[in-house]
């Protein structure tokens, strides 16, 4: 069967929920995940999401910011075994087992810390929890061997010098330092390939992130590429299409991030 996924860091649901249909007209996708939702579970738009022809839907949110929502046409489990990311109970994962044909495939939704503007541990404590939370992860992922699984979201590392505009520029610049990407790389190492780049091999450069104060964000193009898709080693051989909805930042009051979605017959 076909099971086709996409990742969006919505930056407000309910701010951006009539952007919805555009994306699921441009990719037609089974799953939608998304992050930064920035909704409280009572105000979470269930009913409107349904409507939009997904009748499994399931949320984790909080008031003004985080958040993880994913949407489906395919029944899933929610899967509560994950740890609580730091003990800060903040509504960054999401684990769910989809209801394939072929058999379950678990699908995880996360939203990694931004870690603020200092590359400094000692001195920041929103990057000493992102580097928390990426050891946290890698350390469970490695505990527990991903079999017939997708890991996607906005990661908020950009882990290659062509996931950046300029790779010497942003050595220190959060979300493109040696050490957050060093814990991204080891937290894939535990079992995952990068879908995206499945695709879209490196040196080319590929960004899913472009600055609010970057006027003319296609003329600049100083992206980042901070949104991702993986799959465990097993469904290499099922991948058969990315697709990276740039034109999606032109959108009105849209997020400054774009949709990514990944295909898959599994």
């Amino acid at each position: 069967m076909r099971l086709r996924i996409a990742t969006w860091n919505i930056n407000s649901l309910r701010l951006r929920l009539p952007l919805l249909p555009g994306l699921i007209a441009a990719l037609d996708p089974e799953v939608i995940c998304l992050q930064e939702t920035k909704v409280p579970d009572p105000l979470f738009p269930e009913a409107a999401l349904r409507a939009l022809g997904y009748p499994h839907v399931f949320g984790r949110g909080m008031k003004g910011y985080n958040g993880v929502a994913i949407l489906s046409r395919l029944p899933f489990t929610v899967l509560a075994d994950a740890p609580d990311w730091c003990n800060k109970g903040d509504s960054r994962h999401l684990a769910v087992a989809l209801d394939c044909a072929t058999g379950p495939v678990v699908l995880h939704n996360f939203y990694i810390p931004a870690g603020g503007d200092i590359a400094d541990p000692a001195l920041n404590a929103k990057f000493a929890h992102k580097l928390a939370m990426l050891a946290e992860t890698r350390a469970w992922f490695a505990a527990h061997p991903p079999r017939r699984s997708i890991l996607l979201g906005d990661l908020n590392v950009a882990p290659l010098p062509s996931d950046v505009w300029n790779h010497r520029q942003l050595l220190d610049v959060v979300s493109h330092t040696p050490v957050e990407t060093a814990g991204l790389d080891a937290w894939m190492a535990t079992g995952f390939i990068d879908a995206v780049r499945h695709f879209v091999p490196p040196p080319q450069p590929h960004f899913t992130w472009w600055s609010y104060r970057n006027r003319d964000w296609r003329a600049s193009n100083r992206g980042r590429r901070l949104d991702h898709i993986w799959v465990s080693a097993d469904l290499r051989s099922a991948l058969r299409q990315q697709i990276t909805l740039s034109e999606a930042r032109d959108w009105p009051q849209t997020s400054d991030h774009v949709p990514v979605c990944v295909a898959l017959e599994v």
